[in-house]
């Protein structure tokens, strides 16, 4: 079965791939590290990061309903990265009360559909059909871009140290960046698929006088076409059968960090004030996706009624065991499940309705 065109991994049961659900067992815990299961990991980094947290003193923010972007941005940049990890406190102006965790929890609530809306022009959906995000290349038209991409990682810092989340979903090759792991082939085919299909047929195929290219690639800045080098005199190098992987591989990172690498180093700085790096250490892109934006709840209902069959009906025999397998999931292995098959933990806004269009042959 599909979900509007989503590959299901029904029929695939038995060979577990990178990244579906994993069967959690009891002795779990006697794993090594990097093999224990999600909830594992979570407790040996909420015990480090409580280590990390000053033992007296409160982070104090008062902000806005109306403009909660701003004044949030405005409090946070003054910050010292030891006062924004003490006992956050968070209270909206005009309105009395006292933050056992809530108002926080509404505050990034909110604050998260505003700094992460591409409207503000510092991220942009990923695809016209998939609703993860990622940088802005054109970013800079706004001045002090740097500064607020600064703001969003400590942003997502803050939510992470003091367990809350952040209520949008980025694209995995983001979370791979974020975890300082390199950037392959492979993540291109859920961000642009034209483009894995393409680079893929290359390298599989001879290409000798069947591809004129040179080491270069065309783009479009604000209505001009310009030229980026993949490498230096990249325009005068042709690209042949024995430099094609050179070639693949010039081309995949200029397509996730051409025009965006101040902007992810200033947002990973911001982040890393509060989360360091070698606390992520046991964490894959999948797990820090959930790490981040939390598990969610799921409508399975709302799952169920815009998933599209293909050579069986509803029914059917595997799909009514396919539905009440995941029926009986936590939301975890419900997360996950959705990760492998649409390659976000995320529901769109919209319910399932709006995740369309990610097809697998």
């Amino acid at each position: 079965s599909e979900t509007n065109g989503i590959r299901n991994p029904l029929l695939n049961s038995v060979n577990i791939k990178p990244g579906s659900p994993k069967i959690l067992f009891d002795n779990e815990e006697s794993l090594p590290k990097y093999k224990r299961d999600l909830v594992a990991k979570m407790k040996v980094l909420r015990s480090e990061l409580s280590s990390l947290q000053p033992q007296s003193g409160h982070c104090r923010l008062e902000v806005s309903r109306a403009e909660v972007f701003e004044d949030s941005y405005r409090q946070v940049v003054k910050m010292r990265p030891k006062d924004m990890r003490k006992r956050l406190m968070l209270k909206f102006k005009g309105e009395e009360g006292l933050d056992y965790g809530g108002v926080a929890r509404e505050w990034l609530y909110l604050l998260s559909h505003e700094m992460l809306n591409p409207y503000y022009g510092l991220f942009q959906y990923s695809r016209d059909d998939i609703y993860t995000l990622q940088i802005n290349a054109d970013s800079s038209i706004n001045p002090d871009h740097l500064s607020y991409f600064h703001f969003v990682g400590r942003i997502i810092g803050i939510a992470m140290f003091h367990g809350h989340y952040i209520d949008g979903g980025f694209t995995m090759p983001f979370y791979k960046m974020l975890l300082n792991k390199p950037i392959i082939l492979a993540d291109i085919e859920g961000v642009d698929p034209n483009l894995y299909t393409s680079l893929k047929w290359m390298l599989e195929n001879d290409i000798n006088e069947v591809i004129d290219t040179t080491f270069s690639v065309e783009h479009d800045s604000f209505g001009c076409l310009k030229v980026h080098e993949l490498k230096k005199n990249g325009k005068n190098i042709p690209v042949t059968e024995s430099n094609k992987k050179e070639y693949v591989k010039h081309y995949v990172n200029y397509r996730f960090m051409h025009g965006i690498e101040p902007q992810f180093l200033a947002l990973q700085k911001g982040f890393n004030e509060l989360i360091p790096q070698c606390l992520l250490k046991c964490f894959d892109e999948r797990e820090l996706e959930l790490v981040i934006g939390g598990l969610g709840t799921i409508d399975l209902e709302d799952w169920r009624t815009n998933t599209r069959l293909k050579h069986c009906q509803t029914e059917t025999s595997q799909v009514v065991w396919f539905w009440k397998i995941v029926e009986g999931y936590s939301e975890e292995m419900r997360a996950r499940l959705l990760q492998f098959v649409t390659g976000s933990s995320r529901v769109p806004l919209q319910g399932f309705k709006a995740q369309i269009g990610r097809a697998h042959v």
